[in-house]
């Protein structure tokens, strides 16, 4: 009973939203809740959008701004006109000379044809799991094509660094590092050609690729390390013989310096002795040369053997025609002397 009395109090409202006016504003409405989602979209600067009507492409848009399509019918696939990345994982591969290198790549590409990589691709999930398969299986072919020295380096005609000091010495041979004929930076190249040419019908186009690393298999480093050490001790164990070797050669020539010294400073000692004994018996004999002197010795020497001889309580029987008889007999007691006049 309250309804039928509710709407006779609003007959004007009820009118109205059986009007065309109400219609064309309910429409107005429905389109613009599709003005963004379903009917317009937008076209950004830095992409490629395709227009798809049940999966087929029916129209490229390439300039920015806002565009037109049917709802529900119509999608919207975006694709990035800017530089994209693509790191690849680290693949082990053997060089041309047996020796195993773990390489890590890098590349950059873009899509060049976006309705052919639409149509190949469809998304770049896609994209860089067949990038994954071409850039790998052309670089493991690149590694295996060429010997490690040509993947690690890049100048042509490189000298070492020489020690010229041990390179005398003999404990570094000197050595020259084996010339390159292309270099890392030729074989990047190569790689980058060959896949591009690959990747072509797939509407990508690869700008560059690198190798970000180089290493060794753990394994192999291993060994690589323990030789070099192998080498490193050599060295040194050839260092200490050689320290020891001349260490011995300056202990024996101070020793023979020493020995050559003492031998001429005893020599000449002896020489001056010599020279000595020499000038000391010239002197004694010019000294007891003459009749006096020989007289005086004599008489000295005899003192002597008489003080020898008669030095304790000593008897002795002297035959008076001796010399010592003769000259005690001689010696006589002492004159007395003369006494004075008195004054």
């Amino acid at each position: 009973m309250e309804t039928p009395s509710a709407l006779l109090i609003f007959p004007g409202a009820i009118r109205f939203l059986q009007s065309r006016g109400m219609t064309l504003l309910g429409i107005l409405f429905i389109l613009t809740a599709f003005k963004w989602g379903a009917l317009l979209f937008t076209v950004h600067q830095y992409e490629t959008v395709i227009i798809t009507r049940f999966g087929k492409a029916i129209r490229t848009e390439t300039k920015p701004g806002l565009k037109l399509k049917l709802p529900v019918l119509d999608v919207v696939h975006r694709f990035d006109n800017r530089i994209l990345a693509w790191d690849g994982p680290p693949t082990e591969c053997p060089t041309k000379d047996k020796l195993y290198l773990i390489v890590d790549c890098f590349a950059r590409w873009r899509i060049s044809n976006p309705l052919l990589y639409y149509n190949r691709l469809n998304d770049e999930r896609s994209a860089l799991s067949r990038l994954d398969d071409i850039l790998g299986s052309e670089t493991r072919t690149a590694v295996a094509t060429h010997d490690l020295v040509e993947i690690i380096r890049v100048t042509k005609g490189r000298q070492p660094v020489r020690d010229e000091e041990l390179e005398k010495s003999g404990t570094v041979l000197p050595s020259n590092i084996p010339d390159i004929q292309l270099g890392r930076g030729e074989i990047e190249k190569q790689i980058t050609e060959r896949t591009r040419q690959k990747i072509a019908d797939f509407g990508i186009e690869l700008l560059d690729e690198r190798f970000k690393r180089s290493k060794y298999n753990p394994a192999v480093a291993a060994k690589i390390i323990e030789r070099m050490s192998s080498e490193r001790h050599q060295i040194a164990a050839k260092f200490r013989s050689e320290g020891r070797g001349e260490a011995a050669n300056i202990s024996g020539q101070k020793e023979s310096d020493v020995a050559s010294i003492r031998s001429i400073a005893t020599k000449n000692a002896l020489e001056i002795e010599g020279k000595a004994d020499a000038e000391a018996a010239r002197i004694y004999a010019n000294a007891y040369a003459s009749p006096d002197a020989q007289d005086v010795y004599s008489f000295l020497r005899s003192l002597d053997v008489m003080r020898a001889a008669f030095e304790h309580d000593t008897t002795a029987v002297i035959s008076t025609n001796s010399d010592l008889g003769r000259l005690l007999k001689s010696a006589g007691p002492p004159a007395a002397a003369p006494k004075q006049p008195a004054p």
